[in-house]
């Protein structure tokens, strides 16, 4: 019946059966049934007497626990919710497969619940406590991994019983990698190993949408180029790419925006919708539909704006709707598939000689990140109405604190120690997260209040406050991207520390076409006396900020008719590659050996990106795993196994 649409009849047929059988051994069942049609029916308060009904017939059977609470959670009764969920896997449950898998689903609602309230404690407990129970919980060990690095717990690799920190890095998110620590090669093989797990779950791949051969035939046509994301809205790409999609040149280019993300209510969704030509919302589509949708477009370039974000799709990619697919803008650094087959970057962020680092060919622009230069900007602001003192100078830092590494804090303890009339302007955190700071700069000898914090605010009243810091202190490795050139849009100098990976770069990137780049360095102790040096030094300062001011409508960075021209430059070369038989493919051998490697670094104890002899210590390592399992030749470290073994001293 529930089948065929008849689903309040269905229900009085279980509420008949379960009146005319109130002893049946099997009544938990219907009573578990009816809940979830009165559930389907909108009925709230009928399904939650229903599973209570459940309990009192069968307390073991934990999944009656499990709905329950989400009947609360839509009854907005969340304190009832997490109540249910801790009473169904604190009690003693029988030992059975299913009962541990209910446990884990109760833990990670738990711990969901507690993050929506703001209470990390309550909920990297229930996740930890979720991954005692099932190591291999994916999504779980990545919620807690992220809830560490947010929090600011330190070290963020823990053991968890049979969880140590070796087998969490191995797991680790991509994006979360970027942000942990910066070594290209560990990023490299750790995204490889995210989309081997991602599809491998996913069952095999149809064929109808694949059109990786597809002739690009263009006699009478302009060039088809779609963009995929979930962010084209109130985000920071929504934000960069707003003007770019404006101004991209009609004359050559079909422009399509294929949309995945929240329900498109803001203006910038609107803006967006109006600067393409085709907008089309995939959201409710499978991965199946939405690349069959995009294949019958005829795109002859896909866009991935996404990368291994949230809500992204790989799935879609994987299904080659499209001839070419192209990594831009989305995810800082490679994605390490078999489907992606270009990265757009700049010749700062993958410097010559770091293409080894990607999985896809590198292609480069003047400046890799796109600007909106009709952004809004609120009234001008006050130190004294944003609570910073008149009579300090600022430093401030608008990175997420997730992008916050205990080698980036201590840098920033050495310049405040320097410069003792100063403050640090942080985003504002969790009072969780502001106990871990204070505790790391009291320790150091900085007092707490040294810290200030900026509380979230839409985006015009928050660019309106950047003109209040003096020096904007840039992190590493996941350094500032549009925070960055938001600063330096607003007239404020920012100070960076370019490392190896693709992240570590980008603001390098940006501050360098703002023409500045006697502020981007290569060193930490350049970073601390440069930061000392402008805090004692208000006329060079000065003359810094002068210089931003004006450059700031011709420089590389806020240039859009250059980026427009240079990256339909780079389609049309895709295009040729794509006509001439001369499609790059991606070399993803020994990947696995690689994350091996990459693990065995004390990551959190050793600073990677000062390591002298990165590379050799990578082959250092991949000799010893050759001589357990012999390696195959790839075109980055292990080119030639027997040479590579005698120069590392080893032997089989």
């Amino acid at each position: 019946m529930t089948q065929q649409g008849q689903t309040t009849a269905a229900c009085h047929l279980y509420q008949g059966w379960i009146e005319a059988n109130p002893t049946h051994p099997l009544l938990f069942a219907a009573l578990f049934n009816l809940s979830v049609i009165q559930g389907d029916l909108g009925d709230v308060t009928g399904g939650i007497k229903s599973l209570q009904r459940v309990i009192e017939v069968n307390p073991d059977f934990v999944g009656a626990y499990i709905n329950l609470g989400r009947f609360f959670e839509r009854a907005q009764q969340a304190d009832k919710a997490l109540q249910i969920w801790y009473t169904g896997i604190n009690r003693p449950l029988p030992m059975t497969g299913q009962s541990v898998i209910h446990a884990i689903t109760a833990l990670k609602q738990i711990a969901r619940v507690h993050m929506d309230r703001e209470e990390p404690e309550q909920a990297e407990q229930a996740l930890s406590r979720c991954l005692g129970l099932s190591p291999s919980e994916d999504d779980a060990l990545e919620q807690f991994l992220a809830l560490r690095m947010r929090e600011w717990r330190r070290p963020v690799l823990t053991q968890i019983e049979a969880l140590d920190g070796k087998a969490m890095l191995k797991r680790f998110h991509p994006l979360s990698v970027a942000a942990f620590t910066d070594d290209p090669l560990l990023q490299l093989a750790s995204a490889h190993g995210y989309v081997r797990r991602l599809l491998n779950n996913s069952g095999p791949l149809p064929r109808e949408s694949d059109r990786r051969d597809a002739p690009i035939d263009l006699k009478g046509r302009r060039i088809r180029v779609g963009y995929l994301s979930s962010d084209l809205r109130d985000h920071a790409i929504g934000y960069l790419m707003a003007e770019f999609l404006e101004l991209q040149e009609r004359a050559d280019f079909e422009v399509f925006a294929y949309f995945t993300g929240a329900a498109p209510t803001s203006a910038m969704t609107t803006r967006i919708q109006d600067a393409v030509e085709h907008w089309v919302d995939i959201r409710t589509l499978g991965d199946d539909a939405a690349a069959a949708r995009i294949a019958a477009d005829g795109l002859d370039i896909l866009v991935d704006v996404n990368g291994h974000t949230r809500d992204a799709r790989l799935g879609v990619f994987a299904r080659r709707p499209a001839p070419i697919q192209v990594n831009w803008l989305g995810f800082p650094g490679t994605m390490a598939s078999s489907f992606h087959h270009y990265v757009i970057a700049d010749p700062w962020i993958i410097p010559e000689g770091s293409e080894s680092y990607f999985s896809e060919k590198v292609l480069r622009l003047p400046c890799y990140q796109p600007n909106d230069r009709k952004r809004v900007v609120g009234e001008p602001t006050t130190r004294a109405e944003r609570g910073l003192p008149d009579d300090k100078f600022v430093f401030c830092s608008f990175n997420a604190l997730h992008k916050i590494t205990a080698f980036t804090l201590d840098r920033w303890i050495a310049i405040l120690k320097a410069v003792p009339n100063s403050v640090m302007w942080m985003l504002d955190c969790s009072a969780q997260a502001k106990r871990e700071l204070a505790q790391r700069f009291e320790a150091n000898g900085i007092e707490a209040s040294r810290l200030i914090y900026a509380p979230k605010l839409a985006n015009p009243l928050h660019l309106a406050r950047y003109p209040l810091a003096d020096l904007f202190l840039d992190a590493l490795p996941y350094g500032a991207h549009t925070t960055a050139s938001d600063a330096l849009w607003m007239g404020v100098p920012v100070l960076t520390l370019s490392g190896r990976s693709f992240a570590s770069r980008v603001c390098g990137s940006l501050v360098r076409s703002a023409g500045l780049p006697d502020l981007v360095v290569n060193d930490p102790q350049a970073y601390v006396a440069r930061a000392i040096e402008l805090a004692n030094d208000p006329a060079a300062l000065a003359e810094i900020k002068a210089r931003l001011a004006a450059g700031r409508d011709s420089c590389a960075l806020f240039d859009q008719e250059l980026l427009v021209r240079s990256i339909g430059d780079l389609y049309r070369s895709m295009i040729a590659d794509y006509q001439a038989g001369t499609m790059p493919e991606p070399d993803l051998r020994n990947l696995e050996s690689y994350l091996n490697a990459g693990i065995a670094h004390d990551h959190e104890g050793v600073e990677i990106s000062w390591v002298p002899d990165y590379e050799e210590a990578y082959r250092v390592r991949l000799a010893e795993i050759d001589r357990r399992d012999p390696l195959e030749a790839d075109s980055r470290l292990w080119p030639h196994a027997t040479s590579l073994l005698r120069r590392s001293g080893a032997s089989r």
